[in-house]
């Protein structure tokens, strides 16, 4: 293989990559010290047909606070009402900090299965918000 069909194999595959991500994102920011929430363990569930909650899957926000493989890639969203559940006391914990709220937990209903939902948390040991991202 040549050095320049490599770096074309290369490229595409970046390419792919950037193009793919969960087709429900989150980020954390800690808005009492303006930086990401690095390393917040996120759990996201989809409420079934009983009224009950079922777990999809489970993951862990990166260095800059988000959470791009929150879901597979490959998972088809469908319309129903989801919660993303985050684990803020077990964060602060690792700061040193109390904070009032153990967990944080956001439930949003999913009404167009083709677009894109991001669920940001901005967040403090006293306060959070929310609002849907792009």
């Amino acid at each position: 293989m040549s050095p320049s069909s490599r770096l074309t194999t290369v490229k595409d595959h970046l390419q792919l990559m950037s193009t793919q991500k969960s087709p429900i994102t989150c980020h954390v920011l800690v808005a009492s010290v303006g930086k990401p929430g690095q390393h917040v363990s996120v759990k996201i569930e989809k409420i079934d047909e009983s009224g009950s909650f079922t777990t999809l899957s489970t993951s862990e926000t990166n260095d800059d606070g988000r959470c791009p493989n929150l879901l597979p890639v490959d998972y088809k969203a469908e319309k129903g009402i989801y919660r993303v559940t985050f684990e803020t006391k077990e964060f602060f914990a690792r700061l040193g900090e109390k904070c009032f709220y153990p967990y944080v937990q956001i439930v949003f209903e999913l009404e167009h299965p083709e677009q894109h939902y991001h669920i940001p948390l901005l967040i403090s040991p006293y306060s959070y918000t929310t609002y849907r991202g792009s």
